[in-house]
């Protein structure tokens, strides 16, 4: 759709339906499609709230699209009988104009009004004025008005407002902002508009503000596409098509949204679904566009994953004293930055002098960028263009008046004229240079205090600043931080080097090349330099060299290029206590460090740690990553590192890091207490000699988890291999099981397991590699890897008997009683769970006793015993709710919507499942979301509720990441069921043949359930 929907002002006839929804002309016909009883009406959050008040309209507000209320002050006021709410209704949707009384007699009761109707509407007139703020209501002309002061006094007049302000950001190519906005707009709504006021003027109403309402949503979903929120959209979509099937624009959305989620046999089955259904009820053919779309989707349109147009390239433009140095030739990318520049040069035309300041790392281009873009702007500049190097790395940078001197030559003025103090040279300077129009080049500059004297002063001049230091001190300079190149720039400045068909014959290697550089300018050149001049080296050997961490920064030389020197001169001019600090810092292997982190590392207050990570930031030698967050580039990391070998002891650089290590144990151990009070794992960990961050509030400490993630992952993996660390790295790695259960840094943490796995091993270490085994079965078991999650949990049995450990000995039968119910061997998985429960009391962990319950009740429903699992999962229940375990208390919920679903108690069972869904996505655990919506999906459909079992099986899908293939195909198996009942047969066709793909991959028990369908379909 080209814009945002405007409210339509009068309900069309019905027979124009079609063609309006699908905005085509055809004179095809169709009949009203009500929704399904199961599918629910989106409503906003503001529930029977008054809409939010702005500042103008505290007083009165008044809501229709929803049931017809109204507040004054915030409290709600009496709307009466519905005949009155249906008078108010009729005169806050005439925005003001007067309605005469046979109007409202006809709005009201149509065609058969009562006797005393004029009567009646006077009585509702005088009860409404007695509610309302005076003056609101008044008599005109024989009839009334309602007169709002604001339109935000009323909850139309505020989705109005939303919508045009969403068209117009639309219209300024602001998408993401008009999304947000027609979000807000359609949360106005609080299900059926003007519910249950009665008349015909009512009804009207209803069915143009629903039809708005639909439009607005479709308008949205449109926009959802734009910014590539193809996944979300499927599941939204799904139960739209669902309620209005006939409309072929939502069919058209739902194709694209599930052509670009890479699920293209769907998109295809939904154009066979339509066609069937057109043809079916109207006796029509789908409209052009959609048929156009299933060809762009069976011919795999590259289009049809649209990307952002390019930003526009700067224009380049070449003049008094021309002293810039030259361009180089093969400047490559850096595109947003020249193009923001070359705006603020270009702009300084008549204007306050401009003033822009780069600062970044040594190496990271801002000289090369300053000199293109002055360049670029000289066509602006006709006056001339004047550089300098200031030489603010050196020992002794150049003194301002002596550039002063040097200017003023250049700008024509004699020896003999040139003043001999400082202030009378940088007066004559910005004198010379008024009415002129000079740019100045300051590269390399030491400090704004170097700088200052040197600006011109005058509107017509501009000053271009290169800095290591963020020049935060230059009042009123633009300051632009340089990073590093993308990836495909850094690809694009090596290729122009090497040359095309070098790098075209190895690509990996050259990307692997850049990726060793880290993507510095500095590094690339001269590693492709280093290529270009050895015709016998592939691109392949040169990735090998620099393969080799310790080696990197030796190899990154050519003639007097090399990246060592230009950190070094950063480094010497730092301080002891800061070169300290970034010879430590680099020792540790996670992408950045908190303040907190860093504090341990150095083992200083945070205060001073903060004082000497922002001098380092203000080097360029750290990046402030966000606030009290920092992190090296990786070319800076290896220099570190290089600093705190050759400077620091071997037993200092241990040290560091073990103090990082127990700063991580010892608060992920409080997280894990906070979030299960009473567990008993904190008690079995490794004692720290850190005493770790201090958290109370749940939510704090899972923030903390979380934003630690990579950090705390990239610790527990360096320190497997330190001598004396391995027990509290497994440890570690136990104690941030949410990391695993969340699904968000599966990846990382099934990677830290195995690293310890097998350090354990090399070690011989039984108590380590038992722990190790059972954080690595939680990964395989998440991930639906059935087989190798119970053989790692069989080892890690044996290990635990071995060393005595009561952890494993626990939770490793626990796991393999899950396996087993995922398996069907229930008389198994009884057993096991059985083990796991006496293991738990012999502990006195009432937790993990709770945990194997739950569990048992889910094994038990495989057995058929309903009312022995529902009172298992009931009893577990109890212990989490007396023990206040929010997160473990959805677990016990979820396990008890399981068992009553089987039950045939489906009220109760969706009650159940709904509370663990809330609690799961309060506590951010998107794994346990993903299969609680299938849950609800089995349970709506039980209850013959496709629509609603179809939504949340796409929300499960939506999640990404519900715990590997296996949960996927099981959920597209219900997704397919759900579809059928909704007449639907190609798309269910297409889900349950994505599924028996993954069953027959994984050998799976479900494969003869899935294929028994398809034979079902094929069959009918």
């Amino acid at each position: 759709m080209d814009g945002v929907p405007a409210i339509p002002h009068q309900r069309n006839h019905p027979e124009a339906a079609r063609s309006r929804t699908n905005n085509h002309t055809s004179n095809r016909t169709s009949t009203t499609t009500r929704t399904p009883p199961d599918t629910p009406v989106p409503s906003g959050a503001r529930a029977a709230a008054a809409p939010a008040p702005s500042p103008a309209t505290a007083d009165n507000r008044f809501a229709v699209l929803g049931p017809v209320r109204a507040w004054r002050g915030g409290v709600a006021l009496p709307s009466g009988s519905p005949q009155q709410r249906a008078l108010l209704a009729v005169l806050l949707l005439r925005d003001g104009r007067t309605a005469t009384a046979p109007e409202l007699i006809d709005a009201i009761w149509g065609d058969d009004p009562p006797q005393q109707a004029l009567a009646t509407i006077r009585t509702y007139a005088s009860r409404l004025r007695k509610v309302l703020e005076p003056g609101l209501l008044v008599s005109d002309a024989g009839g009334y008005a309602i007169r709002l002061r604001h339109q935000e006094a009323l909850d139309l007049g505020i989705a109005r407002s939303l919508a045009a302000d969403a068209e117009k950001a639309r219209a300024a190519g602001d998408r993401t902002l008009a999304r947000t906005l027609l979000a807000r707009a359609l949360e106005m709504w609080d299900g059926e508009p003007l519910a249950g006021v009665p008349g015909p003027h009512a009804e009207t109403e209803r069915t143009r503000l629903s039809e708005w309402r639909l439009q607005l949503l479709e308008t949205r979903l449109d926009l959802d596409l734009e910014v590539g929120h193809h996944a979300e959209a499927v599941s939204e979509l799904t139960a739209l098509t669902a309620a209005h099937p006939l409309q072929e624009r939502l069919r058209e959305l739902l194709m694209l949204a599930l052509y670009r989620s890479g699920r293209q046999a769907e998109a295809l089955a939904v154009y066979a679904d339509t066609r069937r259904l057109l043809a079916e009820e109207l006796g029509v053919d789908p409209r052009p566009e959609l048929s156009a779309l299933q060809q762009r989707i069976l011919n795999a349109d590259a289009e049809l994953a649209r990307a952002e147009d390019p930003a526009p390239a700067a224009a380049p433009v070449p003049v008094r004293p021309a002293q810039l140095p030259a361009t180089v030739p093969d400047f490559t990318g850096r595109a947003a930055f020249v193009t923001e520049l070359g705006e603020i040069l270009a702009g300084a035309d008549g204007q306050v002098m401009a003033v822009s300041a780069l600062a970044g790392i040594g190496g990271v281009g801002k000289t090369t960028l300053a000199v293109h873009v002055a360049h670029a702007a000289r066509p602006h500049f006709p006056d001339g263009q004047l550089y300098v190097d200031l030489q603010g790395t050196e020992p002794r940078p150049a003194l301002p008046e002596a550039v002063l001197g040097s200017f003023l030559r250049a700008l024509g003025t004699p020896d003999s004229s040139i003043p001999d103090s400082p202030a009378d040279r940088a007066a004559l300077y910005r004198s010379i240079l008024d009415g002129r129009r000079v740019l100045v080049l300051l590269d390399n500059a030491r400090d704004a205090a170097q700088v200052r004297p040197l600006l011109p002063g005058t509107a017509g001049c501009a000053a271009l600043v290169t800095s290591r230091v963020r020049m935060s001190g230059l009042a009123g300079a633009h300051l632009v931080d340089l990073d590093v190149m993308s990836p495909e720039e850094a690809l694009q400045l090596f290729t122009r080097i090497v040359g095309a068909e070098r790098v075209g014959a190895e690509r990996q290697a050259a990307l692997d090349v850049v990726g060793a550089c880290g993507f510095l300018p500095l590094a690339i050149r001269i590693a492709a330099s280093r290529l270009a001049a050895r015709r016998t080296w592939t691109v392949s050997v040169l990735a090998a060299k620099l393969a080799d961490e310790r080696r990197r920064l030796d190899e990154l030389q050519a003639g007097d290029l090399a990246v060592k020197a230009t950190f070094e001169l950063g480094y010497g001019q730092l301080e002891p206590a800061q070169q300290r600090a970034f010879r430590l810092l680099g020792l540790a292997d996670g992408p950045d460090v908190s303040l907190a982190a860093a504090a341990a590392v150095l083992d200083l207050p945070e205060h001073d740690t903060e004082d000497l990570l922002e001098a380092l930031v203000d080097c360029s030698l750290l990046e402030s990553a966000a606030p009290g967050r920092y992190r090296f580039h990786d070319l800076v990391r290896l220099y570190a590192r290089a600093c705190a070998e050759r400077d620091e002891q071997a037993p200092g650089r241990e040290d560091a890091l073990d103090r990082l290590l127990d700063f991580y144990l010892a608060t992920a151990a409080r997280v894990y207490s906070v979030e299960r009070p009473g567990d008993r794992l904190p008690a079995h960990l490794s004692a720290t000699r850190h005493p770790g961050l201090v958290l109370t509030d749940p939510r704090a400490a899972l923030d903390w988890l979380f934003a630690e993630a990579d950090p705390l992952l990239a610790c527990v993996r360096q320190s497997a291999g330190r001598p004396g660390a391995l027990r509290r790295a497994v440890d570690l790695l136990w104690a941030a099981k949410d990391l695993s259960e969340s699904g968000a840094n599966s990846k990382q943490y099934e990677s830290a397991a195995l690293t310890l796995c097998e350090a354990a091993r090399a070690a011989r270490d039984a108590r380590a590699e038992g722990r190790a085994r059972t954080t690595l079965t939680m990964v395989h078991l998440f991930a639906g890897r059935f087989c190798e999650a119970d053989d790692e949990a069989r080892q890690a049995m044996d290990l635990a008997r071995e060393a005595g450990d009561p952890l494993p000995s626990c939770w490793a039968p626990n796991d393999r009683g899950i396996i087993a119910l995922y398996q069907n061997r229930y008389e198994d998985g009884e057993r096991y769970l059985l083990e796991a429960i006496e293991n738990f009391r012999a502990d006195d962990n009432r937790i993990g006793e709770a945990s194997a319950l739950c569990n048992l009740s889910r094994i038990h429903v495989g057995l058929g015993r309903l009312g022995s699992a529902i009172d298992l999962a009931q009893q577990g229940i109890a212990v989490y709710d007396r023990m206040g375990l929010t997160l473990r208390l959805a677990n016990g919920r979820y396990a008890l919507g399981i068992a009553l679903t089987q039950a045939g108690r489906l009220g109760e069972a969706l009650a159940q499942l709904g509370e663990a869904l809330s609690l799961f996505h309060d506590n951010r655990q998107p794994l346990w979301e993903g299969v609680t919506h299938f849950r609800l999906a089995e349970a709506h459909l039980a209850a013959l509720r496709p629509a609603l079992a179809a939504k949340h099986a796409e929300q499960a899908i939506a999640l990404r990441g519900i715990g590997g293939e296996w949960r996927r195909a099981t959920v597209l198996t219900v997704l397919g069921k759900a579809l059928r009942r909704l007449g639907q047969p190609d798309r269910a066709r297409a889900c349950w043949r994505d599924a028996e793909t993954v069953f027959a991959q994984l050998g799976s028990a479900e494969l003869a359930e899935v294929r028994a369908l398809l034979a079902s379909e094929l069959a009918a």
